[in-house]
């Protein structure tokens, strides 16, 4: 074995059985590894309470069980939550509570960073520093359901893939924590709970239909147009309107999971009837629900929030065309928590940033 600790949980049940037989001791331990680390989340091996004493000390020796801390807190008027984490190397993301109701979503990260470069998204101005393993994806899930309990006395009910980084460009780790939230040796969450927002890369979203996951798709759209969604979201040069339909066909096909379409409105840009038309053309090839959501404005950035006679028309029209719609209001603008607006801003970041 390496002299070098590994990270306990990155290792697979199969990696952690074969681990326990060199060490002489019967397999059924690696499941009560796992119900300590994912279940119960303790961070020590000593809190193991029904392993042998002597197999504790071999567990030390190692690995290691890497820690996300809470590194800032903030409260918004609205009651939304932000929470900056700090990862074991000092890299920092954050993660988002948004309160509505009896409804408590987790909005969490899947990288440090982006490597998008999506014009409206603050996130996108930060380089990708690296893909986030599946339990610091998973710890999120587990601090904001803290965050729940603590100010609203409610259990967590969604979680959405909706903060920094593009998901589908952290395939497996994506897919590992999700199954680490939703299995009862985990949080239990069930998998229609769960939402995975992607930019649109097709090939990627084939990979989900073949895996026939079963969680919830969302696709950041906001514009059904080649040429305007180009102008705003790069990734668009190389994941065309066609093929995104094609691929979302697939999608529905192998999963019979409805995908919903994020539409940010920008004031002059893609809030006109004409605008609405184009969408209600690309609804037709792939019926979902669409969220229209109010923009939050970034620093030095180029757009503009739709007048809301304007959002109000652009939604009618759509419904009037039988689109099921919804309009997404703005939570947490306040402390930059909103949709687009993670970036970092906090002291933690900016003091250990390279």
């Amino acid at each position: 074995m390496s002299s070098e600790k590994r990270n306990i949980r990155s290792l697979s049940t199969a990696e952690l059985i074969a681990f326990f037989a060199e060490i002489d001791q019967p397999r059924f331990r690696a499941d009560q590894v796992e119900q300590w680390l994912w279940q119960k989340q303790v961070k020590s091996f000593d809190e193991m309470t029904n392993l042998p004493k002597e197999v504790r000390p071999q567990l030390e020796a190692h690995f290691v069980v890497n820690e996300l801390t809470i590194a800032e807190e903030q409260l918004s008027d609205d009651g939304t939550v932000k929470l900056a984490f700090q990862l074991h190397d000092g890299r920092v993301v954050e993660g988002v509570l948004i309160p509505a109701g009896d409804r408590m979503t987790a909005c969490i990260s899947s990288q440090v960073g982006c490597s998008l470069t999506c014009k409206f998204c603050a996130t996108g101005r930060l380089k990708r520093m690296r893909n986030l393993d599946p339990d610091e994806i998973f710890d999120q899930v587990v601090a904001i359901k803290a965050m729940a309990k603590k100010y609203y006395d409610k259990p967590l009910t969604n979680v959405v893939y909706m903060g920094m980084g593009e998901p589908l460009l952290n395939y497996k780790n994506v897919l590992t924590s999700i199954d680490r939230i939703s299995d009862d040796v985990g949080l239990g969450m069930s998998p229609k709970r769960i939402t995975v927002s992607t930019a649109g890369i097709s090939k990627m979203i084939q990979k989900l239909a073949e895996d026939t996951v079963r969680f919830r798709l969302a696709l950041s759209l906001h514009a059904a147009n080649d040429a305007k969604r180009s102008e705003i979201m790069p990734i668009n040069e190389q994941n065309s309107l066609d093929s995104l339909a094609e691929s979302l066909a697939y999608f529905h096909e192998n999963t019979r999971n409805r995908v919903t379409y994020e539409y940010i409105i920008f004031k002059g840009f893609n809030d006109t009837l004409k605008d609405a038309d184009e969408l209600i053309s690309f609804h037709k090839k792939i019926p979902g629900r669409v969220n229209i959501i109010e923009y939050n404005p970034i620093d030095e950035g180029e757009f503009e929030q739709a007048d809301p006679e304007k959002v109000d028309a652009f939604a009618q029209h759509l419904e009037r065309n039988g689109v099921n719609v919804n309009i997404r209001r703005s939570r947490g603008k306040d402390i930059d928590a909103a949709c687009g607006q993670l970036a970092n801003k906090n002291q933690i970041a900016n003091e250990v940033a390279p």
